[in-house]
């Protein structure tokens, strides 16, 4: 009831003053209510390519529902598809495609303006794009995953880091095939998509900020859409590499790895990288940091902060900021469809390139490997080691080869990383 009566003064006391306004020239209620309609984000559907701003609108819809009903990893897919709504809504200025194309961060250019008129011109999710256009929120994830790893498997079986490392086949392979002429991407852009072979979210969204930001809305989408569709798409790639006696192959249980060689394989690991590919030591540096700091046991707090809160708010940042980049321009176009597909078949040649080079190593070794464990070397932890268990176990209930598929598992998490940097040196 008192609701209703403040309701009806307000209302009174609007059309008491708006007379009196227009009688001051202050106000005029047709052209209020014509700027306001002409304001509205609805009106902008039906003006010129507006279309497209509603199309985008329901590809983000349809990616919340993979994110919440489907459950695909909806930790970064619903960041990222709600990014991507609130960047096509028209008229919101969240995000502003102009502010990030070559001559604007270009300091050669008359167009250049840095990211201090960002700061001041920008809006929310184009200010928060900082971080993944300087390389900080990728890092940082990288920080978190180091921090939840387990190298251990990788160090009582180093034959895995091979398995790890030929699984990036997939990313070489599609950065050859899309300089094509059919495809029309140019070496930056090539490789931006073939580092989707990898399965590796962080390390692509880390490239292809450096090569090709423009591409990064379709690039971040293929990558983590493929990750969340490993169980479906890598075991018929298994069984039609592999026989059923292969899928049988029982391997002996991994030795226990010690506390020391825990603690100095990622000092190791980063020092040789770093020195020998001074453009991956980013990445690999960070992974590193986060496992030292969970293996040395003297940071617990530091440790499950990376693990937790640092990596939780970085993930809502670089998800929102990523998917914000999914703009209308940037995504219906015939190379978003061209990179769906060849990231697909990236993924699939990586995952194909493990489980081969498993079946060539038992040419040459006594004790065989079960060559399932080779399409964990893809860097999707630890969902593709659950697959190459969950085949063995089809073809031998008695069969377990999740501990043995972790070492390429993780090994494939240096592998991209390595990748990643070589490209960048090359093409950078």
């Amino acid at each position: 009831m008192k609701n209703i009566k403040f309701l009806s003064i307000f209302a009174l006391l609007v059309m008491i003053a708006m007379p009196m306004m227009a009688a001051n020239g202050g106000f005029s209620l047709d052209t209020a209510m014509e700027k306001f309609v002409s304001e509205m984000g609805f009106t902008s559907f039906f003006v010129g390519e507006g279309w497209k701003n509603a199309v985008m609108i329901l590809i983000a819809c349809f990616l919340l529902y993979l994110a919440i009903k489907k459950e695909y990893e909806p930790l970064l897919l619903l960041p990222i598809a709600f990014g991507m709504l609130l960047s096509n809504i028209p008229g919101a200025g969240l995000f502003h495609t102009s502010m990030w194309n070559d001559e604007f961060l270009n300091p050669d250019s008359p167009y250049f303006h840095s990211y201090r008129h960002v700061l001041a011109e920008g809006g929310l999710l184009d200010v928060l794009y900082i971080g993944v256009k300087s390389g900080v929120y990728p890092c940082l994830i990288f920080l978190g995953v180091g921090a939840m790893t387990d190298f251990g498997p990788l160090i009582a079986n180093p034959k895995s880091l091979l398995l790890g490392a030929a699984a990036q086949l997939g990313i070489f392979a599609t950065f050859l095939v899309t300089q094509m002429d059919v495809f029309g991407f140019n070496p930056q852009e090539a490789a931006s998509i073939g580092i989707i072979g990898g399965a590796d979210g962080p390390t692509a969204i880390f490239l292809t900020s450096k090569l090709a930001p423009h591409l990064l809305g379709p690039i971040a989408v293929a990558a983590y859409s493929y990750m969340a569709l490993v169980p479906v798409i890598q075991p018929p790639i298994m069984r039609a590499l592999t026989t059923k006696n292969e899928r049988m192959i029982h391997m002996e249980q991994l030795r226990t790895v010690s506390k020391k060689e825990k603690i100095l394989f990622p000092i190791i690991v980063a020092i040789i990288v770093s020195l020998v590919l001074p453009s991956a030591a980013t990445l690999i540096g960070c992974l590193m940091l986060g496992n030292l700091m969970k293996e040395s046991g003297v940071v617990e707090r530091l440790s499950k902060a990376a693990q937790n809160e640092l990596n939780n708010i970085v993930v809502i940042f670089l998800g929102t900021t990523v998917g914000a980049t999914a703009t209308a321009e940037a995504f219906l176009n015939f190379r978003t469809i061209s990179i769906l597909c060849v990231g697909i078949v990236a993924f699939g040649v990586g995952t194909a390139g493990g489980v081969l080079l498993a079946k060539f190593m038992n040419l040459f070794l006594k004790k065989k490997i079960n060559p399932l464990i080779g399409s964990a070397g893809v860097s999707a932890v630890p969902m593709a080691a659950r697959v190459s268990q969950s085949e063995g176990q089809k073809a031998d209930p008695r069969n377990f080869l999740l501990m043995h598929a972790m070492g390429p598992n993780v090994a494939g998490v240096i592998g991209s990383a390595v990748a990643a940097g070589i490209l960048l040196n090359f093409l950078g």
